[in-house]
């Protein structure tokens, strides 16, 4: 049974539900130290992250043990703060994946749970909570504005804001004003993402790549293609040469095929699980925008397909990477376009084939 029943919780001791903190009812079986109001907020927790961090939560959510020496006591306490960060990192990981496919009500629990983690780790007022909120800004429709004030009060009240920082509150501002339709706000928003994310990472930086992207949605909407077609060209290009120099990598470490422990080579992407979610949702986007005008620049369709090929290869989805294969062979043959380019996709397409 995972019902809680109430004469064996300590006098004084409240238990609050994990997603909504609602007084609990009912407590993880698997791990006993998490608990929830129903059987509704149970199963949105154990689909979006619990799952995936159930046993990991029993060791933060539980005394300390006895330790002999001081030295073990300071071990155990580095143990335990790097399970901390190691949620942290994991939690928001998670729930920016399901954000970039789209999947906001499975994103709730698991951004809750890395701003629980970070508030546990760096306290109420920090700088480092600003990310969580973020993402439960965009991922919670209802509070987005309460989560927005949030962040940007606690940037405010910080002496030590990190660019990064700076540009991720920008971009959830242009976002929320682009949902708006208030396109002068979300302008002034975004501009401020690239110029903060430039700081951070540089110009041509996959991270800074998504704040180009939303400004050329907002021209697109406005009906200015031509910016639109420059910034989409810019976003193609960084995440092009990102993919293409990492390929030229795999490529140089395939020619040995066996590393020193005997294993055969594996491709990946050198991305986390929510960057590779970003890619397929920005470059898929071109897409849709370059196949719509694809009789005017068909190159440009045919580097995007390219791009996608390059995604889908490092991330061994050879059906999918076969399936762009396809569609950029047939669409060089049809424009009869550059032999050239059509021999390093073939020669792409022959490698797909062979995993």
């Amino acid at each position: 049974m995972n019902v809680i029943y109430p004469l064996a919780v300590p006098k004084g001791r409240r238990l609050c539900c994990e997603v909504c903190e609602a007084p609990a009812e009912r407590v993880c079986k698997a791990c006993t130290v998490t608990y929830y109001c129903g059987v509704v907020h149970q199963k949105a927790d154990w689909r979006s992250i619990h799952e995936k961090i159930c046993q990991l939560l029993i060791p933060l959510r539980t005394s300390m043990p006895f330790y002999n020496s001081e030295e073990e006591r300071q071990h155990g306490l580095q143990q335990l703060q790097q399970r901390q960060k190691h949620l942290i990192e994991f939690c928001y990981t998670v729930a920016q994946k399901y954000l970039f496919e789209g999947k906001h009500e499975d994103a709730v629990p698991a951004a809750l749970h890395s701003l629980r983690f970070r508030m546990a780790r760096h306290g109420l007022s920090s700088v480092e909570l600003v990310p969580a909120y973020l993402l439960l800004a965009e991922a919670s429709l209802g509070e987005l504005k309460e989560y927005l004030s949030q962040a940007q009060w606690t940037v405010l009240k910080s002496n030590n804001c990190s660019n990064a920082t700076y540009s991720l509150l920008h971009r959830n501002l242009g976002l929320l004003y682009m949902a708006k339709e208030n396109y002068e706000e979300a302008r002034y928003h975004l501009a401020n993402d690239i110029y903060f994310a430039s700081c951070a990472f540089g110009t041509e930086d996959i991270r800074t790549s998504g704040g180009y992207f939303h400004l050329a949605n907002i021209f697109y909407n406005l009906k200015k293609l031509d910016l639109a077609d420059t910034l989409y060209t810019k976003v193609s290009e960084i995440w092009h040469k990102y993919l293409n120099d990492h390929y030229q990598v795999l490529s140089e470490a395939r020619i040995q095929q066996i590393d020193l422990l005997g294993k055969r080579f594996v491709n990946d992407t050198g991305l986390d699980e929510a960057q590779e979610a970003e890619a397929i949702q920005i470059l898929t986007s071109i897409l849709n925008f370059r196949e719509s005008t694809s009789d005017k620049a068909p190159q440009k369709t045919v580097f995007v397909l390219k791009t996608l090929v390059m995604l889908y290869y490092q991330m061994m989805n050879a059906s999918k990477a076969q399936e762009y294969a396809t569609r950029v062979l047939t669409l060089i043959k049809d424009q009869q376009l550059d032999a050239e380019e059509q021999h390093n996709i073939q020669e792409l397409f022959s490698l797909i084939s062979a995993e």
